[in-house]
């Protein structure tokens, strides 16, 4: 039997097939080639178009049809991870309304603070775990304020994942961890927020259906099988946002177990079995895909400027350089980049540093001694260090890890990258051989029933290798990292 894994990321769809007894993925796509654009249309502003991100993923079905047309049609679940906090609107029929306003968009920003102190602070955060900040429900807010004709016609609110779930099957439904990350989930009643409703004047009737993160979300329509090549009784049984997803397929479930991830954003996810959360909402806590089971937190630090700045300077310094080249070339220079400091902040409001905007910093460059090769290492030594700094905000929430797992994909193929966060934080890193959509698909496995256990599910997780902290280069590194928060705070 085989399963498939749906990713919906900010730069592309992927896609993997999964052999369920196996575990092991026999195919895996992306579409498009190329990163796919953000719409900013005014300064901190991020949008994307929701039909677009179906299209997407139909051609990627369509390219996995190509190869494996017979493995495809036998998949009878169906797993969708997709990048958090979007808002994504439709109309009666279903009609998507307007862009999505993606999850590193800021306009939202001052009506989530001001909704926060009308709740006051003290009495919502252990219900909600977070301000209201710039997450979902302050985006619907934002709409219903400047784009009323937009709001009177909304039917339904929802995730990307529940939008593109919604394309599959018809039907719309939502769940409690992703409710909990459009800051809708009340945690002391375990229900749909009141409080946020109240204070935004919400109709509850927008939020679709809820249902459980493992269950049957619905079954793939007739013709979208048929236009796909996907097997006529085919569900959709497991949606997460992308960074629960993440720690799935890292089998990080339990207290103490931490992922990290570095795509578009840098993001360092711990599970807690407490009720925890950060008091001016800088690291974000959210219901973990096992959360209805046994309570399960996911304290998550996210950092949004991480491979987009990455890509950046590949676009403006190394254009026809691939990552591999940077990579090499980010070696040959000594740890701290001879003084380069980046602040890798240029991608929307960040929330560790209380929803500011400082924008991207590049500090104390040198024209006589300082090359392209500096300026590589410096942006993934400046990603890095912000991590650090707010993995010391963690430590506060009771955070102390002894390992940290991460996929062995994007920033963490370069080994200046991984190195540099090992050394850093002083916490070793294992990578493996897995990804969101793998995850999503092994996810999609449980919901459907064919494995009885989630332990049972990431049983077949693969090592790759581990990266230990060097006490060689600690000083290096330590004088690196104190630099580097020189300049950031004389930003902030």
């Amino acid at each position: 039997m085989y399963l498939l894994g749906i990713d919906l990321g900010t730069s592309s769809i992927k896609i993997s097939l999964i052999e369920s007894n196996t575990h092991k993925e026999v195919a895996s796509v992306q579409y498009p080639d190329s990163e796919a654009d953000i719409i900013s249309l005014k300064a901190g502003w991020a949008e994307q178009d929701p039909e677009t991100w179906w299209s997407y993923t139909k051609s990627a079905i369509l390219k996995l049809k190509n190869t494996h047309e017979a493995a495809l049609a036998e998949a009878k679940a169906i797993g969708i991870s997709y990048q958090m906090h979007g808002l994504v609107m439709v109309d009666e029929k279903d009609n998507v309304l307007r862009n999505s306003i993606i999850w590193c968009d800021s306009r939202a920003v001052e009506i989530g603070e001001k909704a926060f102190k009308n709740l006051g602070s003290n009495d919502i955060l252990p219900k909600l775990l977070n301000s209201p900040g710039n997450f979902t429900a302050s985006k619907l807010a934002w709409v219903k304020e400047n784009e009323p004709e937009n709001y009177a016609k909304c039917k339904k609110v929802m995730l990307p994942g529940d939008f593109l779930s919604l394309r599959l099957c018809g039907n719309a439904t939502t769940t409690p961890s992703g409710l909990s990350e459009g800051i809708f989930w009340d945690f002391e009643t375990n229900t749909l927020s009141e409080d946020i409703l109240k204070v935004y004047g919400f109709d509850k009737n927008l939020i679709p259906e809820i249902k459980p993160t493992f269950s049957s979300h619905g079954k793939v329509l007739s013709n979208i099988a048929s236009e796909l090549g996907l097997n006529p009784e085919a569900e959709v049984t497991y949606k997460a946002g992308d960074q629960p997803n993440n720690a799935l397929s890292l089998n990080v479930l339990n207290p103490g177990e931490i992922a990290a991830t570095a795509g578009t954003s840098g993001v360092v996810y711990a599970v807690s079995d407490q009720i925890k959360y950060d008091a001016d909402s800088r690291i974000n806590s959210f219901a973990h895909v096992n959360h209805s089971t046994d309570p399960r937190i996911g304290i998550l630090l996210c950092i949004n400027g991480t491979g987009i700045l990455n890509r950046w300077v590949k676009d403006q310094f190394g254009a026809n350089m691939s990552y591999n080249e940077i990579n090499a070339l980010s070696s040959q220079v000594p740890i701290g980049s001879a003084g380069i400091s980046v602040l890798p902040f240029g991608n929307g409001a960040e929330r560790m540093l209380k929803n500011q905007f400082p924008g991207a910093q590049f500090k104390n460059i040198n024209f006589n001694i300082h090359t392209k090769n500096h300026v590589f290492r410096a942006a993934q030594e400046g990603i890095v260090f912000s991590l650090a700094y707010g993995f010391e905000m963690m430590k506060n929430l009771g955070v102390v890890p002894a390992v940290i797992r991460a996929g062995q994909a994007n920033m963490f193929l370069s080994d200046v990258f991984t190195q540099t966060m090992v050394n850093t934080t002083q916490v070793a890193v294992e990578t493996y051989d897995t990804n969101g959509a793998k995850g999503a698909a092994l996810g999609a496995g449980y919901g459907k029933g064919i494995y009885n256990s989630l332990k049972e599910a990431m049983a077949g997780l693969i090592k790759i290798k581990v990266t230990e902290p060097n006490e060689a280069q600690f000083q290096a590194y330590e004088d690196a990292y104190g630099t580097w928060k020189k300049a950031l705070l004389s930003e902030i």
